[in-house]
Order: structure tokens, then C-alpha cells, then sequence
């Protein structure tokens, strides 16, 4: 199952609803999908359906209850950036603000000189701290942010620095996480093709990992890293600027595709 969240012309406030194939069912409102991964309601495609191309997808949960982070999780991207591979997760977090639809748009600061794309697999939790689904996102990065301040906050966490989408493809859609092909391109320039096999630690690791301390709740967020081919691991680097397209795709989960715009 395939849970969304869109807009659409007619309607006052955003819809909860199930994709199949080029049409979306409602189910609920604005919420529907974090209820969804609450136990609270169920996901019955019983309201007005609509053609894909008819409506706006947005985030697929509006505000995330918490949007974790892993950093260097992938051995060819730790390899690149000259680091040591890290003998346990690098956890951080993006801030709520930085969470966006899949069509963005991403704000380039002007504080930033080098904007980068991290093309992700990301994980979301529901009932008891379990993976419900997975979906695409986007860790954008401010790469001299990220390096001039020790905890990345605004490097990592900088508004709209969170676009993930398109949707939720529920876990039993998804039979082996750790074997889907990722791919990220900007203007139409492959930059990224690689396989979530290239992981340093899987999806079970850093659920454990995170719940060893701290309560994983329905609708947070888990970003689990990029693989190799980011703009800084460039030479010279290709960092985004205003105008560019990022496109970025995951095997089986769709695809997530937004504008860098000024601020």
C-alpha cells in the first residue's frame, strides 16, 4: 500500500489517501496517514478518488514527530569523504521545519556557499517503534555549515532541508530493504547509482540503535544515508545552485523531484 497526502483544487484543507498506480483514494484529512501509523484509523480508500496528475502531493506526514538521522552509512561514501568508517551510527537530527514535499522547493541560503544533495532511503515508524513503510528523501546539506559547527543544526536542519515523499510504500510492499537500487540526478546528470547493500549498518541496526535511548513514535522519520557521488565528493566539487533540479529515485518507492530556489 501506497499512503499519500495531496492537495487538490477543490478542496479546502490537504487529503490522506491511497495510490494505485495513476489514481489516489481518500481515506481521511490533513493527518490521516500519521493516524494511519497510529493504529488509530484505518487506511479504506473509501472516499473521492483522483487522477495522480490532478493533484499536489505533499509531505506524506506534514510535521514528522521526530526526523532522525544517520551520517557516513554507506562504506563508498565514507570512502570518498576520507573518513574512517564509524564503528556505531552517526545519529542526528533535521529540524521540523526542514521537512518538505517531495516537490520542494529547497531554499538556497545565502550563509551557504556549498549546497549539497544527499539522495536517502528513508524509514518511518509506526505502532511500537516498528518500520511502517519506507520512502525517498533528500538530507540537504550546507557542507561549510556542516563543518564550521560541530552539532550540524543549521547545516543539516536549514528550512526545507528535508524533501521526502512521494509517498509511504507500507513495509509488506518492500520485502528486502537493504537491496534496492538508489540513484540521484541533477539536471539530468546521473550523480549518484548505488544500492542500499552498500549500507555500513541495515535498517534493524539503526532502529536498535535509536531505541536504545530514546522512544521511536508513529510518524517519526528515520534517514538512514547517502551513498557515494554527493557534490562535494566531487573534484573540483559540484555544489547546487539556484536553478538546478534534483531528482533522486528509489527502486520500487518512486521518486522525489525538486527545485534549488533563492531564499
Amino acid at each position: 500500500m501506497k499512503l499519500a497526502t495531496f492537495s487538490t483544487p477543490g478542496q479546502d484543507q490537504p487529503l490522506s489517501g491511497v495510490v494505485d498506480e495513476d489514481r489516489v483514494t481518500a481515506f481521511g484529512g490533513p493527518d490521516g496517514v500519521r493516524e494511519v501509523l497510529a493504529g488509530e484509523i484505518p487506511a479504506e480508500p473509501t472516499g473521492e478518488s483522483f487522477d495522480l496528475a490532478d493533484v499536489t502531493l505533499l509531505a506524506p506526514i506534514r510535521r514528522p514527530g521526530t526526523v532522525w538521522a544517520i551520517g557516513l552509512n554507506y562504506r563508498k561514501h565514507a570512502e570518498e569523504a576520507g573518513a574512517t568508517l564509524p564503528a556505531r551510527p552517526l545519529l542526528f537530527l533535521k529540524a521540523a521545519p526542514s521537512v518538505t514535499g517531495p516537490d520542494g522547493p529547497v531554499i538556497h541560503p545565502k550563509r551557504t556557499t556549498e549546497l549539497d544533495y544527499e539522495g536517502e532511503l528513508a524509514l518511518v515508524i509506526g505502532q511500537g517503534g516498528a518500520v511502517a513503510g519506507y520512502c525517498v528523501a533528500d538530507d540537504v546539506s550546507a557542507r561549510d555549515l556542516q563543518n564550521e559547527e560541530m552539532l550540524w543544526v543549521r547545516g543539516k536542519g536549514a528550512d526545507t532541508f528535508c524533501p521526502f515523499g512521494p509517498w509511504i510504500t507500507t513495509a509488506d510492499e518492500v520485502p528486502d530493504p537493504e537491496a534496492l537500487r538508489l540513484r540521484t540526478w541533477v539536471n539530468d546528470e546521473l550523480r549518484q547509482d548505488s544500492s542500499t547493500g552498500d549500507l555500513i549498518f541495515g535498517v534493524r541496526e539503526i532502529v536498535d540503535f535509536i531505541a536504545e535511548t530514546c522512544t521511536l513514535e508513529p510518524g517519526d522519520l528515520i534517514l538512514t544515508g547517502t551513498p557515494s557521488g554527493v557534490a562535494i565528493g566531487f573534484e573540483p566539487p559540484k555544489f547546487l545552485a539556484v536553478g538546478d533540479r534534483v531528482r533522486i529515485e528509489i527502486e520500487g518507492l518512486g521518486e522525489i523531484a525538486h527545485d534549488v530556489v533563492a531564499p
